[in-house]
Order: structure tokens, then C-alpha cells, then sequence
């Protein structure tokens, strides 16, 4: 339907994954390549390595790297604080003690004046150097003289939070924050090298970005901290309260991000950022002044005995138009702006603002939702309250192409050969913008009469399946209707992949596949997933009731001596290996290799000795109604989320398969309103940002 990200990685498409039977690459030919043969690999060094960015990914880079014998050589000025130490804890949390003392045990520390590099440094053969040192421009420019000086060969890529290749001279591997934990590097270099492919070898996940002026990621989040620093200069809504709008309708909380990683350097970087962008862009960048005020002073947006005054008011409908043009403009200006210059692959682009920034819905879906037309109505409303911004850096005739593949696919592609089609979808988790666009993606396969298909994970921005996007319930939380408009609505998608093709492979490349993600691939006819792969249903926890027929389709592919194996996994919420199972959940684990190879097999027609597991549509009423061996059983909320979710399990059992759909719905929609619900997870969420 559209080019995959994987292909901008020259990685080829997912469909080639199986038809080849292996992954494209392996980390341990690109160690080789970059690093050396094992027994003599040179160095990976990190300069500014106690930083903020440069410890996370000492810490991020080692973990993976050590196994692999390259040794990670950290080099910083003396008298800095140890950033490096403070990672510790994290390491232990993620590898236990023992892994994480064996990384921390191969990181090498050198101190140096800033000109002059450690002579004990070229023993360790630097192969590669990854710079996070200060964000000045002529500073960096010599620091890479120097390490060229004595290391001609050296590759070397900057974290630069801003300047593009051009101006520095180097690749640019740019980390998204939290830098300990986000895998996200957007990666700036003439064409794919050995060294982005490394990263997505090690479970990373690199995206080939345009050399422009800051980054995806950062026009977005810099870009909407700057629009809510004006919203606030114009209409002196206090920062907390523009925070909560915000929140609501996009997701992050930009002022309250700032005060979290640490004001004083985030302001300053904020800033920076949009002073370097109006300078190349215009207005549309141009800092406020008391983004400024922040910069200069370092102090928190928050003041530190801070607290929300107990009388809150809400938004009529004209200030919420003022809030949209004040909020909304610049953010669908910038954008155009980013598409203009062709900055990044659409689906990376509109993801990049999820994975990295926290807005619930990428930026290019809302646009696409919205539509072109209100699009550029918001954006005319912004430039009457803004007018020098609408000088430079607006484009609007790129929303004339909303209706094309790559913007009608941005979480989910399709591909075939004429006879195998591939799905994959690159969202972690399921709403209903991945809802519509599955369906597109089938009825395009069935157009090509494509009766054999896999569908999967995307092989690169998705490396897990999370669940359902619960965002999506928190209508349902006051409207039982509309939970089960959604049960239902997502369960006939779901059921398509049983219906609407001769063989169907649910394929879990993942390290983990949950709740109505979980659901979803279950109506396959067959489930194939790497044996490592964690599958759960965590909705006992949340609490929720399963909504995409997770409480019966699972039950009515299995033996009766299985029925109790899926009926503690359900009613426990804890998450099993693939591996165990093969039987009762799966049809097939084993190595990554073995699985897609299996897939293949299965979607293609070749002997891959698996029988098929028909879906029983008569009514089943020998469910056992007693499930022993569940744990926590004196928790009183657990109990009663366990019998909610059992009731429905009876109930839509002992219906057939054609009124099961309407049977689960219900209760899945009704238990949204109930108050243990609203006690959750999913209502504490619906109160902390709906409730403004």
C-alpha cells in the first residue's frame, strides 16, 4: 500500500523478511564490520559521557554491546559529576545484579582537559565515537579534529540536539528522551550505514531523518511548549492549567516535562532550539519572552511549593477555539513545514510525536482526522492572533494529499506477491485510527483476491504490542453505549481475519503481545510467535473487561483439558513465555529464524505439519466456574474484576458464535460505567485528563 520504514533503513520490506526466511541483518556480522573480529574489537567512545544523554546511553549502548566483547570507553573533564553512576540502579532493575556489574565492568573511564585525548586511549582502538558533549557549534567542530587527528579512521556521529550534518560535519545520531529508556535515535546520514543497521540489530529502533535544522521530535515538543508559552502570555492562563488542556487533547505535559528532566538545562535547550529554528524559519519560532525569562533564570514552571487552587474552571466553546488556534496552528503549521522538506517518512514522522513526545495522537493523524479543510482554518485562525508567522514555513498544500496511501497508512501497511499478502502494524497499541486502518489494508488484499495472509508486527517502530490504547475507552466511561459501539466495532475487524481469507498467520515478532493486541491475532487461524515472546491479558488488572471476544474466541478453538490452562492466564492477568503456550494459546514458538520460516510455511502452503484449530460456533457450557490456584484471592477489587470477567466468559460461551459478539460487548461496555472501573487504572486516567 505504501514503502515500510523498514525500507528506509535498507533493510528491504517486511514481506521480504518472510519470503527470505530471516531477518535481513544479524548484530553479530555488523559488530564485525564496525567494531573488528571477535578477540579484537576496537572501542565504542562516548564523549560527555557523564551527561544527561551521554549516561543513558553508555548505559544503553553497553548493555547491548557487551555480550559482543566491544569494549565502551566513557570520556569525560574531571570534577563533573559521576552521571554514569547514578545509571547503576537502572541496570540492576533491568539485568539484575550480576549483568549489570558485568556491563558497568567493561566500561572504561577516561578524564582529559577538552584538547588533549587520554594517551591510555588509543589501546583500546577506537572504532567508533559518539559525541554529547555541550551544544557549541565551533567546541564540537574541534573536538572532532582532534579525534580524527589521531584516529583517522574513526566514525563518528553527534547527539546533537540540534545542528544539522551539514554545519557539523558528522553523521548525527540523535537519542529521544527519556534518554535511559526511549530506544528512539533519529539518525542523519547520506545513505543507511552499517552502524544505524547496527542499532536496529540491537532491538534500537533508528529513523533516517532529513539533515535540517533540529529534529522531528524536537520541532514537535519544542514547538508545543512555545505554543502553550504564548497561550499563556496571551490570555494568562497559569502554566498548570495550560498544561491540563493540553494533556487532554494531545497528551503531554510540556511545562511539567521540563521541570521533571530539570528545568534549568531543559529551558535552556527549549529555547536554543526555537531560537536556532526562527532564525532559518521566522516567527513561527521565535521564543516568547517568557520562555526566554525561563531560559535566563533556570526556575522551574512550576513554582516547588506549588499546588492547584481547589476552584478549577473549564473552557467555554469560543475559548476553546482560541485554545485550538493558539495550540493547534503552529503545531499543523510545523508540520506542513516538516512534510515540505520531506524530513522523514510519514508514519516515522506522525510516530516519532507518540513514542517520543507522549501525544496520544500523532500529530499527522489528528490532521488527517480533522481534515485539510479545518486544518487550514485553525492555521488561519493562529496567524490573526499571530501574523508574523504566517510569513515563512507554511505549506499548505501538502495537506492536498491526505487521501494518498502514505497518509491514509500510517500505522498500518499491506504488501503481496499475488498469491501471500503481509500486514503489519507499527502502533503499540490498538485504537481506532489502527482499527479503520486495518480494514482498509484487508479489503485492499482482497481486491488483489489475496486469500492467504500474515499479519504482524512492522519489524522496526513497533517492537511490542501493548494492548489497547485505553485513551480510546474513556467515552465509555460515562457512556456504556459507547464501550460497546467500540467491543463490537473492533471485534467484526478482528473476526475478518478468521472470515475473510483461505489461511491466516497471526505472527508475534515482539518482545511482548497483550491484551486486545493479543485478542486481535488470536482470531488467525493460526498463532506463530517467537518462543521468548511475553502474551497477556492483563485487563484483570486494569480492571476492564476484555472487549475484542477474548473472554470466549480463545476458548472455542480449545479442548476442554485446555480450558482451565487459558482460564488462569485470563483471570490471573499474568503474562506466559510463547513457548508455554504452544497448545492451549499458540500453534508454533521457536527461534525468531524458525517462526518466520514456520509463518511462511503456513501462509504459502508449504508442509508445516500444524493442524488447524477450528473455532467452535455452538454454544459451549462445560466452562469450568471455579478457577483454583489464582493468586492475591483477599484482594477485594482483584475478586470482583475476576468474576466480572468470568461472568462474561460464561455468558458469551454459552452463546453461539453469532450472538457471542453482542453477548461479550455488552459486558465489556456495561463494566466501563461500574465504579471499580472508574477506581482503576483506566478511570484514575480518565479523571487526571478529562476531568478538567
Amino acid at each position: 500500500m505504501r514503502s515500510s520504514t523498514l525500507q528506509t533503513l535498507g533493510l528491504g520490506s517486511v514481506f521480504e523478511i518472510f519470503q527470505n526466511g530471516k531477518l535481513p541483518v544479524t548484530a553479530d556480522e555488523l559488530v564485525d564490520q564496525i567494531f573488528g573480529k571477535d578477540g579484537n574489537r576496537g572501542a565504542l567512545v562516548i564523549t560527555g559521557a557523564n551527561g544527561i544523554v551521554g549516561a543513558g546511553k553508555t548505559m544503553q549502548l553497553g548493555s547491548r554491546l557487551e555480550p559482543f566483547g566491544v569494549p565502551i570507553v566513557a570520556l569525560d573533564f574531571p570534577g563533573i559529576p559521576d552521571g554514569l553512576a547514578k545509571q547503576y540502579s537502572g541496570l540492576v532493575r533491568a539485568f539484575g545484579k550480576g549483568n549489570a556489574n558485568k556491563v558497568m565492568g567493561n566500561i572504561i573511564k577516561y578524564y582529559y582537559d577538552g584538547k588533549n585525548l587520554p594517551k591510555g586511549l588509543a589501546a583500546h582502538n577506537p572504532k567508533f565515537l559518539l559525541e554529547a558533549i555541550p551544544e557549541i557549534l565551533e567546541i564540537k567542530k574541534e573536538h572532532y579534529k582532534t579525534f580524527r587527528d589521531n584516529f583517522p579512521d574513526i566514525d563518528i556521529w553527534s547527539v546533537t540536539s540540534g545542528f544539522p550534518g551539514s554545519q557539523l560535519g558528522v553523521g548525527i545520531a540523535h537519542p529521544a528522551f527519556p534518554h535511559e529508556v526511549n530506544k528512539i535515535w533519529e539518525i542523519v546520514e547520506p545513505t543507511p550505514s552499517a552502524s544505524s543497521k547496527l542499532l536496529w540489530a540491537l532491538g534500537l529502533i533508528p529513523m533516517q531523518v532529513g539533515d535540517n535544522w533540529a529534529f522531528v521530535l524536537d520541532v514537535f515538543f519544542c514547538g508545543l511548549t512555545g505554543a502553550g508559552a504564548r497561550f499563556n502570555e496571551a490570555t494568562n492562563m497559569p502554566y498548570w492549567k495550560v498544561d491540563k488542556y493540553i494533556r487532554k487533547y494531545l497528551g503531554p505535559n510540556p511545562f511539567r516535562a521540563h521541570d521533571a528532566i530539570g528545568a534549568k538545562g531543559a529551558n535552556f535547550l527549549t529555547w536554543s532550539c526555537l531560537h536556532h529554528l526562527s532564525k532559518h524559519y521566522g516567527d513561527l519560532f521565535a521564543p516568547s519572552e517568557n520562555l526566554t525569562e525561563k531560559k535566563d533564570s533556570g526556575s522551574n514552571w512550576y513554582p516547588l511549593d506549588h499546588f492547584r487552587p481547589m476552584v478549577d474552571w473549564s473552557l467555554n466553546e469560543e475559548e476553546m477555539a482560541e485554545f485550538n488556534a493558539w495550540i493547534l496552528g503552529p503545531l499543523f503549521q510545523m508540520t506542513s513545514l516538516m512534510i515540505h522538506e520531506n524530513r522523514s517518512h510519514l508514519s516515522q514522522m506522525n510516530l516519532i510525536g507518540e513514542l517520543c513526545a507522549q501525544f496520544t495522537k500523532g500529530v499527522l493523524a489528528v490532521v488527517r482526522n480533522m481534515g485539510a479543510d479545518e486544518v487550514r482554518k485553525i492555521v488561519a485562525d493562529y496567524h490573526k492572533l499571530q501574523p508574523k508567522a504566517a510569513k515563512q514555513a507554511w505549506y499548505p498544500e501538502v495537506f492536498d494529499k491526505i487521501n494518498s496511501p502514505e497518509w491514509q497508512q500510517l500505522y498500518v501497511n499491506a504488501e503481496h506477491n499475488g498469491k501471500v499478502g503481509v500486514i503489519s502494524i507499527n502502533r503499540e497499541s490498538y485504537n481506532h485510527d489502527v482499527n479503520d486502518e486495518l480494514n482498509r489494508a484487508i479489503d485492499w488484499l482482497k481486491s488483489s483476491k489475496i486469500e492467504n495472509v500474515i499479519i504482524t508486527g512492522d519489524f522496526h517502530i513497533s517492537t511490542q504490542m501493548v494492548g489497547a490504547d485505553t485513551t480510546d475507552f474513556f467515552p465509555a466511561i460515562e457512556n456504556a453505549t459507547k464501550g460497546i459501539e467500540l467491543s463490537k466495532e473492533w471485534s467484526a475487524t478482528a473476526r475478518r481475519l478468521n472470515s475473510d481469507f483461505k489461511t491466516s498467520v497471526g505472527f508475534i515478532n515482539g518482545k511482548r503481545c497483550l491484551g486486545g493486541f493479543l485478542e486481535l491475532m488470536v482470531h488467525c487461524h493460526y498463532l506463530v510467535a517467537e518462543e521468548n515472546a511475553n502474551l497477556g491479558m492483563p485487563e484483570v488488572t486494569l480492571p476492564v473487561i476484555p472487549g475484542m471476544e477474548g473472554c470466549h474466541w480463545p476458548l472455542r478453538k480449545l479442548k476442554a483439558d485446555n480450558y482451565k490452562n487459558f482460564l488462569k492466564f485470563i483471570l490471573s492477568g499474568k503474562s506466559v513465555k510463547a513457548k508455554d503456550s504452544v497448545g492451549w494459546l499458540a500453534d508454533y514458538a521457536g527461534s525468531m529464524e524458525n517462526s518466520i520460516k514456520m509463518a511462511w510455511k503456513l501462509a504459502s502452503g508449504g508442509d508445516h505439519g500444524l493442524k488447524k484449530r477450528e473455532v467452535n460456533e455452538n454454544s459451549i457450557t462445560d466452562i469450568p466456574d471455579e478457577i483454583t490456584g489464582l493468586e492475591n484471592t483477599d484482594d477485594a477489587g482483584l475478586t470482583e474484576a475476576r468474576k466480572a470477567i468470568l461472568d462474561c466468559i460464561m455468558n458469551s460461551c454459552k452463546a453461539t458464535l453469532a450472538e457471542a459478539i453482542s453477548v461479550q460487548a455488552k459486558f465489556s461496555g456495561d463494566f466501563m460505567t461500574t465504579k471499580l472501573c472508574k477506581k482503576g487504572v483506566v478511570g484514575n486516567a480518565y479523571n487526571k485528563t478529562w476531568q478538567v
